[in-house]
Formats: C-alpha cells, structure tokens, sequence
C-alpha cells in the first residue's frame, strides 16, 4: 500500500508541476509588471514629492501657507468632498435598498442609469449643469429672481462633484445586500422592529464595510475631481478653485514650485485612501474567514 502511495503522491507532484509556467516565463512577467508600475506609478508620484520639496521644507511651507488663494483652495477641496459624499451616502443607501429589496417594473434601467456617469464625460456633467442652474439655462432666470446663485458658487461645486461620484457607493452596497438577503430583516419586523430600528440594527451593521470601501473611493474621486469642477467654477481665485484646479493655474502662471506643492498634498491624500482601502480589504477577508470557519464548527 504505501509504494501504491508514493506513486500516487509522485504522479500529481509531476503533474501540478507540468501545469506551471517555466521559471524564465514568470520571472518575465514579474519584471514586467514592476516596471510597468515604476515607470506610470512610482517614478511620477516620487517626483511629485521631489519636486514639492526641491527648494527646502521652507519653501514648500510657504507655498502652501503664504498664499491664500491656495490655503483657500485645499479647504474648498476638504468641505466640497464631504458633502458630496454624505449626498451620495445617503443616495447611495437608498437606491441600493430599492434595488435589492423590491420587485418593480424599470428595476434593470434604475440600475442601469446608476452608471451613467461613468459614461458620460466630467466635462460634459459640468456643460449639463451650466445649461440647467447658468444665468442662460433652463433655471437660470428664476434662480436669479430668487437670488439663489448654484454655478460660480459653493453649490454648483457640490453638485457636479455628487453627480460624477455617484455610482460609487451603491455599486458597492448594491452586490453586499444582494449576498446578505432580506431574511435577517424579514425577521426584526415580525419580531415588533420598525422600519429604523430594522434598518439601524440589522442593515447598517450589515452593509457597514462595504457601505465604508464606497465612501473611501467616493472620497477619493471627490477630491481629485476636475473637468466637471473646471466648468462651473468660474475659475475664481479664492472663491471657487479647488485643489486641482489650483494646480493648473499655478503651472500656467509658471509657479513650477507652488504647483507641485499643492500637488504633493492631493498625492498624499491619495495615498492614505490606498492605505485606508488596503486595511479595509484585509479587515473585510479577516471577517469573512472567521464567519466561514464558525460556519464549518
């Protein structure tokens, strides 16, 4: 019996082994994807910094502190983002509820729509909102009459940043409340929970990790959104430039240093949503490896 083994054991070693590629081929590729990666990745973001910091810690300080359309520019960016993302948590939530929890006619097309802008062009979201909430659109008069100011404002900045960021969140929550179902909640209510009890203690705590990888990417998009900001800010200097478009304008006026610095700042915050998203991701497969080992016992 155990010669028959060994046999047994040799014959599936050859044959896993005659499965893989040769050592050449691998070691190909996996130099290939490192430089791949050096070259459009690693190599631009390091120069980002090097060029940041090229004049001294002093000098990149005072980039970023000394000039106030700048300084002004980095807080529009960190109040534009959160909005924009409480709007889509909040739309996100809804429309992944509707989706996976009831049957209705124009289910596939709500669905469907939920990509639209994906598919259409920041610069064309931007030129939809100018020609309905612009002095000349279809709102324009009225809003004028009422004093209400949308594009060239705060609000026309939220706006086009919500709607190119939009499909982030429900995409997420969309597929985990498909995988998770309605039993759970089917039944707290016929236990005598009502629909915010229901939904705060079993759907939240259900959808938390995906719901929070949708607001890291939701985030992250926000943040370093442009063409569809480009258009209805106005391009105002201290009023309505980003930090991205405080990026262009300083390297058309040739402030090389001013623009890398404020640049280094987006980079940074990119960096820390790829660290956010990696912990997530091992916190989310830590989970689900403990769930399916209690399943087994």
């Amino acid at each position: 019996m155990m010669p028959q083994k060994s046999t047994v054991a040799s014959s599936t070693a050859r044959h896993a082994a005659s499965r893989e590629d040769p050592v050449w081929v691998r070691v190909l590729l996996i130099g290939l994807a490192f430089l791949v990666i050096g070259v459009l990745i690693v190599i631009p973001v390091a120069n980002v910094f090097y060029q940041a910091f090229r004049g001294g810690a002093g000098v990149y300080w005072k980039n970023l502190v000394s000039d106030p359309d700048t300084r002004h520019s980095i807080f529009l960016t960190l109040t534009v983002a959160p909005v924009a993302v409480a709007l889509n948590v909040v739309f996100g939530v809804a429309a992944a509820w509707l989706i996976t929890r009831f049957k209705f006619p124009g289910r596939t097309f709500l669905t469907t729509l939920l990509d639209l802008p994906f598919a259409i062009s920041p610069v064309v979201a931007g030129l939809m909102f100018m020609l309905m909430f612009g002095l000349q659109g279809y709102m324009g008069p009225w809003l004028r009459d009422h004093g209400i100011k949308i594009v060239f404002a705060y609000p026309g900045l939220v706006l086009v940043t919500a709607f190119v960021t939009m499909p982030f969140i429900a995409r997420e929550l969309i597929p985990v409340m498909d995988a998770i179902g309605s039993d759970e909640e089917i039944a707290a209510v016929s236990l005598g929970a009502n629909g915010w009890q229901t939904f705060w203690r079993i759907t939240i705590p259900n959808i938390k990790w995906g719901l929070l990888y949708g607001v890291i990417l939701c985030n992250a998009r926000a943040m370093g959104e442009f063409g569809a900001v480009h258009v209805v800010s106005g391009h105002i200097s201290g009023q309505t430039d980003t930090m991205p478009l405080r990026v262009e304008k300083l390297f058309q006026e040739y402030n090389n240093p001013g623009s890398f610095a404020v640049a280094s700042v987006l980079t940074a915050l990119a960096i820390v949503t790829l660290f956010l998203k990696i912990w997530l991701e091992h916190k989310t497969s830590h989970e689900l490896a403990e769930a399916r080992d209690v399943g087994v016992t």
